[in-house]
């Protein structure tokens, strides 16, 4: 596509667009199980009403737009009461993967300064999400992975033994990802404390779901700032805080820790320049989105939401481990789990559900099929397990497909050569991301 000639009037690109979008993943429908965190039609309207109205502003000027100075304080300071600590600092940042560099690189800055650490190290756990992969590759962090217990929590034994004289920085997730449970916190910020080492709690998924969890009276394993020696927590606002796309929070129990996370260029001659987190220009609408449902939902609405996940996760899980062949793995803590199956081919179970509709999630390691349930889920919980029913015995008869995206993620994952499958994952980001005339 070349740059046009001559512009488009208004409504001929809303129709474009309109149409481009009817071909997505049917998010609101229920049909795909990541990416999308719906709440319904009444806080999607407070989302874009407060978004619009904070559409120029730009998070880069707080004195010149106070607004969004007061709407981010404010965030914050209800973030940090959710997370154990009123007092705890922090900032909003653009997502998940920005808040785990940012804590990355504060804990690297201040071993340097504190340690004399030039050759820093972190220990993760394999479930830890790749932003810490991704945040050790941008910030010279080498990085020491450590297995699982039997239960797919963090081996604390394991992670021990990993700590070198350089180790700057343990993680537990609050869940992970792939499983949906939560690490043995206590039991790792207690060896950090032990040995100096500042100790990230990755609560992007949980952050703003297990406190109403919590009050709803299921059971939470120990996580945020209640915990001795845990020192930053990051949590996802456009996760289970219900907000529109580019919020996420960083916090940190020591405001005086955190300072090692700013940037500032003295001699510039544009000015003086100081940026607290890693984008410099930030979307107004994303902060003022942010606070507006915060606000509009409350301990209550989200402690009512929280039910919906939790009631929905429970009946899918059930639902799962009733079909012969099928067994999730481990015991999630929350709205997040993986099914697998020891008598046929995951994969081809998840092309099976893919012709039918649906958008499943394929893991690895064992291969899996992984589900991530919001409110939009509370109505198709029996049209799902009658068509996953209905995909396992089409596979368990037939065998799976020569074809197919089984073929793919099943030849993928048997290959000892794991850079060769960096390599197919290099080439499709590649193939993805080139103009569509290349």
């Amino acid at each position: 596509m070349k740059f046009p000639a001559k512009g488009t009037p208004h409504d001929e690109l809303t129709a474009t667009i309109r149409d481009a979008l009817s071909r997505d993943a049917d998010w609101r429908g229920g049909k795909t199980w990541s990416l999308v965190y719906f709440a319904g039609d009444d806080v999607a309207a407070v989302l874009k009403d407060a978004y619009e109205l904070a559409f120029f502003t730009n998070g880069l000027g707080p004195a010149a737009f106070k607004s969004l100075k007061k709407f981010e304080a404010e965030v914050v300071g209800m973030t940090a009461t959710l997370l154990g600590d009123p007092a705890a600092a922090g900032n909003m940042t653009s997502g998940g993967t920005e808040s785990i560099l940012m804590a990355v690189k504060t804990a690297r800055d201040w071993a340097l300064a504190e340690r004399g650490i030039t050759e820093p190290e972190m220990v993760i756990p394999i479930t830890a999400h790749p932003a810490f992969d991704k945040a050790a590759q941008y910030l010279g962090v080498k990085v020491a992975h450590t297995p699982l217990r039997e239960d797919l929590r963090a081996d604390v034994a394991a992670v021990s033994d990993a700590i070198t004289a350089d180790t700057i920085l343990l993680v537990g997730s609050a869940p992970c990802y792939p499983f949906g449970t939560i690490d043995p916190i206590p039991e790792l910020a207690a060896l950090a404390q032990e040995r100096g080492i500042a100790c990230h709690v990755d609560a992007c998924l949980g952050g703003f779901l297990l406190p109403f969890v919590k009050l709803l009276g299921y059971s939470v394993p120990p996580w945020d700032f209640s915990v001795p020696g845990v020192t930053s927590i990051s949590a996802d606002l456009h996760k289970y805080g219900f907000s529109a796309r580019g919020a996420s929070t960083v916090m940190y129990r020591d405001a005086q820790y955190r300072r090692h996370q700013f940037f500032a260029q003295t001699e510039w001659p544009g000015g003086l320049y100081g940026s607290p987190t890693m984008t410099g220009s930030r979307p107004g609408g994303a902060i003022a989105a942010a606070w507006a449902v915060l606000n509009y939902l409350g301990e209550d609405g989200y402690t009512r939401l929280a039910k919906v996940i939790m009631e929905t996760t429970r009946a899918l899980v059930d639902g799962v481990n009733a079909i012969p062949g099928l067994k999730v793995l481990g015991k999630p803590d929350m709205s997040v789990f993986a099914f697998t199956s020891d008598t046929v081919d995951i994969y081809a179970v998840a092309d099976g559900l893919e012709a039918t509709g649906w958008y499943p999630d394929r893991q690895q390691l064992p291969p899996s099929i992984h589900c991530m349930v919001t409110p939009a889920h509370r109505d198709i919980v029996k049209p799902y397990l009658a068509d996953l029913q209905k995909a396992v015995a089409g596979v368990a008869a037939d065998g799976p497909a020569s074809g197919g995206r089984a073929a793919m993620y099943g030849m993928l994952g048997t290959l000892p050569d794991r850079g060769a499958v960096r390599n197919v994952i290099i080439d499709s980001i590649d193939r993805l991301t080139q103009r569509s005339d290349a």
